[in-house]
Formats: C-alpha cells, sequence, structure tokens
C-alpha cells in the first residue's frame, strides 16, 4: 500500500479524534455549568451546613488529587495539613480574632509549611517508602497537636466564631457563610485545573509516567515533586481552614491519620487523575456517612464494600469511567 493511500486514512482518523475531542470537551463545559448551577441553587433545597461540609471535603480530595493523580506521589499524611490549617485558623479566630479571610489565609500558609518540612524530608524516597515517611511525620505532628496547650487536647477549639467577612458580611448567616465556602472552593477547584493544564503539570504528568527519561532530559524533578507537595498542602489546608469555620471546632478527628485514609478513599472512588473525580467521591462518602449514621448502619462496613466493588469492577473510579465510556 503507498504512502498516498494511507495519508488519508491518516487524515481521517486525525480529524475523528480532534472532534472526539471537541465533543468530550464540550460535555465537559456542560456539566460544569450544571454543576455550577445546582450549587448556587442547593442551599435553597438542602440543608446548608451539610452542603458546606462536601465542599470542604471535596476541596481536600482535589488537593490530594493533585499530588496522587497528576504526580504519582501516594501521601499517607494529608491530615497534618487538614487539620494543621483548622487548628490554626480556629485559634487565630477564637484567641486573636482575626477576620475570617485572614485566618483561612494564615492556616493555608500554616499547612504549607508543614507541607514543606514534610516534603523536605520525603521526597527523595519513592512509592511505600515516600507513604511510610509521610505517615510516620503525620503521626508525630498529630502527637504535637495533642500536647501543645493551644489545641486544648482531646477537648479541641470549641465555639469558634465566623465572625464577619472583611468587616461587612456576617458569616452566621447560613447563605453567607454557604456562598462563602463555595468561593473558596470554587478558586481552589480552579487553581486546580489551572496547574494540572499548565506546563509545570504536564512536567509532573511526564515524571509520573517516567520519572527517569524526565531526569534525562534535565528536569529537577525533586524540585517539582517537592512544588506539587507543597502545592497540595496549602489547598489541603485552606480546605481544613475553612470547615474549623463551617463545623465551629477543630480537633484531633481532623489531623488523625484516619482522616488521610478517608482523603484516599474519596480520590480513589470519584476516580484518581481526573478533575471532577474527587470532588464526585467526597460528595458519596459524606453523603453515605450523614445518611447512615441516621439510620445507625455501620458505615465503614458500607464504604469499605463500595471501594472494594469500585477497585473490581470500576478501577478508574466513577467519573474515569465515566470518561472512557463517553471516549469510546
Amino acid at each position: 500500500m503507498s504512502a498516498a493511500e494511507i495519508s488519508p486514512t491518516a487524515v481521517a482518523r486525525a480529524r475523528a479524534r480532534r472532534s472526539g475531542q471537541k465533543q468530550l470537551g464540550r460535555i465537559g463545559t456542560a456539566v460544569a455549568l450544571l454543576a455550577l448551577v445546582g450549587l448556587v441553587a442547593a442551599p435553597f433545597l438542602v440543608y446548608p451546613v451539610f452542603l458546606m461540609s462536601v465542599l470542604c471535603f471535596a476541596l481536600f480530595a482535589c488537593a490530594f488529587n493533585l499530588l496522587i493523580g497528576y504526580a504519582g506521589l501516594l501521601s499517607f499524611g494529608h491530615a497534618a495539613f487538614f487539620g494543621g490549617a483548622a487548628y490554626f485558623t480556629a485559634h487565630a479566630m477564637k484567641e486573636w480574632g482575626f477576620e475570617p479571610l485572614s485566618a483561612i489565609l494564615l492556616g493555608t500558609v500554616g499547612a504549607a509549611a508543614i507541607g514543606l518540612v514534610i516534603g523536605l524530608l520525603a521526597i527523595r524516597r519513592q512509592g511505600i517508602y515516600f507513604a511510610m515517611i509521610t505517615l510516620a511525620l503525620s503521626q508525630m505532628i498529630a502527637f504535637i497537636f495533642l500536647q501543645t496547650p493551644f489545641t486544648h487536647g482531646e477537648d479541641g477549639i470549641q465555639n469558634v466564631p465566623r465572625g464577619m467577612l472583611l468587616g461587612v458580611i456576617d458569616l452566621n448567616q447560613p447563605l453567607a457563610m454557604y456562598f462563602f465556602v463555595l468561593a473558596i472552593f470554587l478558586a481552589g477547584f480552579g487553581l486546580v485545573w489551572r496547574i494540572v493544564h499548565s506546563p509545570y503539570g504536564h512536567i509532573l504528568q511526564a515524571i509520573r509516567e517516567n520519572e527517569n527519561r524526565a531526569i534525562s532530559l534535565g528536569y529537577r524533578v525533586d524540585r517539582y515533586k517537592l512544588g506539587a507537595f507543597v502545592m497540595s498542602a496549602a489547598l489541603a489546608g485552606t480546605a481544613g481552614a475553612t470547615k474549623a469555620l463551617v463545623t465551629q471546632i477543630a480537633t484531633l478527628t481532623d489531623v488523625q491519620w484516619q482522616m488521610s485514609g478517608e482523603v484516599i478513599l474519596m480520590t480513589l472512588l470519584g476516580g484518581m487523575g481526573t478533575i471532577l473525580g474527587p470532588a464526585v467521591g467526597a460528595a458519596l462518602v459524606i453523603l453515605l456517612q450523614n445518611y447512615l449514621a441516621a439510620v445507625g448502619f455501620p458505615v465503614t462496613v458500607l464504604i469499605g464494600i463500595i471501594f472494594v466493588l469500585c477497585v473490581l469492577v470500576f478501577r478508574r473510579g466513577i467519573v474515569g469511567e465515566a470518561i472512557r465510556i463517553l471516549k469510546r
């Protein structure tokens, strides 16, 4: 067969591929717009505090997905950033009288600082060694928070005031607080999307696929991975800081290893390596926890069953499988 005969076929396939990508992009845009409209209308139909908790954990899962889904680094220590930021923000609001946005920024910076320290110690290891180092350091930080006086030990920091946003908006009003949390989630989600689709994000994905090849091309792999780790920690801190204002409490539950396990579960259920997947997984887990707790069913049992089924049947997660079907 000559090149002239092959060329039209190749061109047709390329055009079909581009057409399919454009169609998938249009579907994604439509889904995003519908989700945005749903989020705006949701507080008028559903209990706002529940929705705010879902948004906080969705941002937490998206932050974790930035690390595992795009940089290929499995961390068992993300609870340190989530819970640490919650403590910093709660203390700043209750004891120092910070403005809410400033308190959340303080929690984010604190989580990024913890992430930088842990990242510098762990980033040179790979695989299970990296995961175990992050787990060990996270547990050490949890012990520090248990013993530090400002956290009030097992009682936690309770009755955290929500305050006045920029001195104007009263966040004690449920709708005002909801739209504030929604704005933070959309900003964090948009930042993750921008990072993933930037040249930096493409390099992270190249490192995930073949780290040795990335090194051979001259990339400072450790620096890229450390940057991803710190950014993921900062976003996880933003989620934890916001949750402290939503629930008005910061406790050891937020900083213990079980919280790291929950965010891994959320990410895998929704779809690791997808933009929307972790948010879907977080919504599913929080919905099950709240509904099953009301009826007295053991939550961990059902979530464990769903996780096993997802691993066996839907290995790409809910959103990952949906994207695969659409591509076909």
